[in-house]
């Protein structure tokens, strides 16, 4: 498409005209529209799909036509990163455009707003080759623009950087970790390796020495995503940096230390809790991030089906008894408690929970943390808040057989104790807390029911498509349902530009519920586990894990892949 006759479309064409032209909004709307945006300022297309005066469909539809520019839905487009990333990013997120197409100078490029006469000047400007535009979504282009332009760059441009100062300093090595811990280059080092995992939702950081190389990986969806720099001297300047904002012991490099700070990263309020260890070349890191402004979960957002739902409303609605929620770490135990007292959290209840850490604070909620340098533990604060009167009590983890005791007899005596435990599945917590020095009699009267969850992936609805099983899949598939005959579907993610190739973006709760009848109960007074065991999985409605995830998959949620590293979980 001609530079010059593009650009001069453009300046007869107004998106408001177009839109009442074609009869999608009255000119009354369109007059209200652009009141509020000489108000408060914005595009016009956005201030008419926020006013709900048009759907986003059809204002890319009506643009499309009217501009006679092709629509690109970036969900479905083979992006390149290589060449996107000609396009600077302040220029593409400025003007919301993307370079999808560099064809010898020729190029396609997507623009939210293509009616945007400084962004098409700009783009003439940078590129100076043949333009030809396209429509995209805005929603879309945010996506992309956090996938693509990524801090690897920042962060292997700061790595060099800090290890040029320290090869270069002629100071003691003690001296140059000291000074290079408060220098430009390993603060905008760490900075942009908390902006990339935030960019990219990781729910952890782990930094890790090796034998020449340093490798931070992130955590995304349960997963690991590894990246490698290859500047082991920068090591002890950086986990220095972290001890210093961590409040941690710069001087002490033999024992694991715990510490955490808060920042504001891309926005967002952040918490990070921090694990230090000592290994063979060095210490180790591990960051947890804490998004402060994603806030609680409801009970209803956490991905349950309706029945399970309400037998958890139930259960957590009742006067006394001990809830135990069990899993592996990270299996998104601590979110499932924090959306039950979310749930229970009124004028009229005391609550307090004992955590180790506090990881989110709730309004009304005397929250205790352990402190184990002093010997203040989970045993020792539940024996003082028995005393302060509480209705419902949250001990974060049960470790010990004193702690087991003095929950469950808390329970027994009109208190409602929620707690976790780190278990397999619901069936086995129970043998678990017997394990651990409790009383079949206690466990029989305290224990109302034991929720067991895992997170699996589930696939982008960017890519999704039909997946045929193979055949060592399919014999699974008739050793576990105990039949050869399989009529069901499947699907997974292709790979796209929206779940960076992986085919899975996002999580989901698969949850085991196990409620304490009258006989689970009798089975436990006379410590008869094998019976225990045998009852509780015959209990009309009782979904093992595993099946739990199957559904998952029959009903296209998750792949047949997610279910069978689940299944090698609990094997």
């Amino acid at each position: 498409m001609a530079t010059e006759g593009f650009r001069g479309s453009l300046r007869k064409l107004k998106i408001g005209d177009m839109l009442v032209q074609a009869g999608h909004i009255t000119s009354d709307q369109l007059q209200k529209a652009l009141n509020e945006q000489r108000e408060h300022g914005g595009k016009l297309g956005d201030i008419l799909i926020e006013m709900k005066f048009i759907k986003e469909g059809v204002l890319v539809k009506t643009l499309s036509e009217q501009l006679k520019i092709p629509y690109i839905d970036l969900k479905q487009y083979d992006i390149k990163q290589e060449v996107i990333q000609k396009l600077p990013e302040r220029i593409a997120r400025r003007f919301r455009v993307i370079l999808l197409e560099n064809a010898n100078g020729n190029y396609l490029v997507g623009m939210a707003d293509p009616t945007d006469l400084v962004a098409y000047d700009e783009l003439v400007r940078v590129l100076n080759g043949s333009i030809q535009i396209a429509l995209v979504l805005e929603n879309d282009l945010l996506r992309i623009f956090d996938l693509v332009y990524r801090r690897t760059e920042d962060i292997a441009s700061f790595a060099k950087a800090l290890k040029e100062e320290i090869v270069e300093s002629k100071e003691e090595p003690e001296v140059v970790e000291a000074i290079s811990a408060d220098a430009a280059p390993v603060v905008k080092l760490l900075d942009s390796i908390f902006e990339d995992a935030v960019q990219m939702g990781a729910s952890d950081i782990h930094i890790e020495p090796d034998d020449k190389v340093l490798r931070i990986r992130q955590r995304i969806d349960g997963v690991l995503h590894e990246h490698i720099i290859p500047s082991k001297e920068i090591v002890a300047a950086l986990v220095l940096r972290i001890k210093l904002i961590a409040n941690m012991n710069i001087s002490e490099k033999r024992l694991p230390q715990d510490g955490r700070f808060a920042m504001v990263v891309k926005g967002h309020n952040i918490d990070i809790r921090v694990a230090i260890m000592p290994t063979h070349y060095g210490e180790s890191v591990v960051m947890r991030i804490l998004d402060q402004g994603k806030g609680i979960l409801e009970l209803d957002q956490l991905g349950m089906e309706r029945k399970l739902l309400e037998k958890v409303n139930y259960l957590i609605h009742r006067p006394n008894g001990m809830i135990l929620v069990t899993g592996p770490t990270g299996s998104g135990k601590t979110t499932s408690l924090y959306a039950m007292l979310n749930a229970l959290n009124t004028e009229a209840k005391k609550i307090i929970t004992i955590e180790d850490p506090v990881e989110y604070v709730l309004p009304r909620v005397n929250q205790v943390q352990v402190n184990t340098a002093i010997h203040l533990d989970f045993a020792d604060i539940l024996r003082a808040v028995v005393r302060h009167d509480p209705d419902i009590v949250m001990v974060g983890e049960i470790r010990d057989s004193e702690t087991v005791e003095i929950a469950l007899r808390a329970a027994l005596t009109g208190h409602l104790v929620f707690s976790t435990l780190h278990t397999n599945d619901a069936v086995s917590s129970t043998v678990r807390l017997i394990d651990m020095g409790a009383e079949g009699f206690l466990v029989a009267g305290a224990l109302r029911g034991v929720l067991a969850q895992r997170l699996v992936r589930k696939i982008c609805d960017a890519c999704i498509e039909n997946y045929t099983p193979n055949e060592h899949e399919k014999m699974w598939i008739a050793g576990f349902l105990g039949t050869a005959e399989q009529s069901f579907s499947f699907k997974h993610g292709a790979g796209c530009s929206r779940c960076n190739r992986s085919g899975y973006r996002g999580r989901i709760g698969v949850y085991e519920y196990l409620e304490i009848s009258v006989e689970l109960a009798d089975a436990l007074r006379a410590n008869d586990t094998n019976l225990f065991m045998h009852l509780a999985k015959s209990q009309p409605g009782f979904t093992p894990l595993v099946k739990g995830a199957f559904e998952y998959a029959v009903a296209g949620i998750t792949t047949l892949t997610e279910v069978f590293r689940l299944s090698g979980e609990l094997v």
